[in-house]
């Protein structure tokens, strides 16, 4: 298979990105690109044959121009003014030649609308936090939905959603009570578009289920929802409890179910409980003679430094998805 060489944008070299994928990129909508393109004369700077156009790095950084702008309050007439006297159709760097060296790809470095910091991410991140700021939830529902699409469940999180979910939280942090609303809404939309990607249900095989629960006082599901996402994806069975699950009812929960594994999310430390971790890992089902356990895996932060042997801790969605699916398939 052929691998084509991209620019310092992650643009393909000589080829150009298509207007779909710019909207993805920018986190606005197709039609938005195609009306500043007919309206204020920010299209592609080269033309190919045919009826599609192809957007370079040089026209991607005059839309990116654009995007910053306009998110300020900037009408579109005035910033796309601004834009063509910071680069021009003239000023817009020509297509490399056919036998010129290609650069090497990097990832975006980043600062996306009011100063929130990305960092070294995919370039899908900056579209999707640009759509959150904005609380665009068509764009933000699309683009979410693109990127666990092209790069599957868990790498879609690693790389792409839970870094933008990071900078909106350092920036609501450093903020005050600002960019809350951001926080949620993108939380929200994350949590929607996990589970219209995933199947609804998947037939329960004995003892082979995971229970999957955030200890009491601890509500942050999310990392949780990605993870049940992940095992129905891989048609795990899994029964999802949600947020401060008390402890009453996380025990009826295992009793019921006889899972293969438990798994307790604790974002912070003040919620962690090893007491009640090593409760769960004693529970016994089953009759005399072939009496049977689950593994408890303690996720999340908070369980750093107060777990034990015996209750492994992942260090990510990825491990805890290896993990588990080498608890299932060991069981009888």
């Amino acid at each position: 298979m052929a691998v084509h060489e991209r620019d310092d944008e992650g643009v393909p070299a000589g080829a150009g990105l298509t207007t779909g994928e710019v909207a993805r990129r920018l986190g606005v909508a197709p039609t938005t690109v195609r009306t500043w393109d007919r309206r204020y004369g920010l299209g592609p700077a080269a033309h190919t044959g045919g009826r599609h156009r192809r957007w370079t790095a040089g026209d991607m950084a005059r839309l990116e121009r654009m995007c910053a702008l306009t998110a300020t309050g900037i009408a579109p007439a005035e910033a796309a003014r601004m834009v063509r006297g910071d680069a021009g159709p003239e000023a817009v760097p020509a297509r490399p030649a056919a036998d010129a060296a290609p650069r090497p790809a990097v990832r975006a470095r980043s600062r996306v609308g009011s100063g929130l910091r990305l960092g070294d991410v995919r370039q899908e991140c900056k579209g999707i936090a640009r759509a959150a700021l904005r609380l665009d939830a068509a764009a933000l529902d699309e683009l979410l939905e693109a990127a666990i699409v092209e790069h599957g469940l868990v790498t879609a999180w690693t790389e792409v959603i839970m870094p933008t979910l990071q900078a909106v939280g350092r920036k609501w942090e450093s903020s005050g009570e600002k960019y809350v609303e951001v926080e949620h809404f993108l939380s929200w939309h994350v949590s929607g578009a996990l589970r219209r990607s995933t199947p609804s249900a998947v037939a329960d095989r004995p003892g082979a289920t995971t229970v999957l629960a955030c200890v009491p006082g601890e509500n942050h599901t999310l990392p949780l929802e990605v993870l049940a996402a992940a095992l129905a994806e891989r048609r795990l069975p899994v029964r999802m409890f949600g947020g401060a699950l008390p402890v009453e009812s996380l025990v009826t929960a295992v009793r019921r179910t006889g899972p293969a594994a438990v798994g307790l999310w604790a974002q912070s430390r003040t919620t962690a409980s090893r007491p009640l971790a090593h409760h769960v890992a004693a529970m016994e089902w089953g009759v005399r003679g072939a009496r049977r356990k689950p593994v408890v895996l303690t996720i999340g932060p908070g369980w750093a430094g107060r777990t034990s042997a015996g209750l492994p801790r992942p260090a990510g969605l990825a491990e805890a998805v290896t993990l588990l699916e080498s608890v299932v398939s060991h069981k009888p």
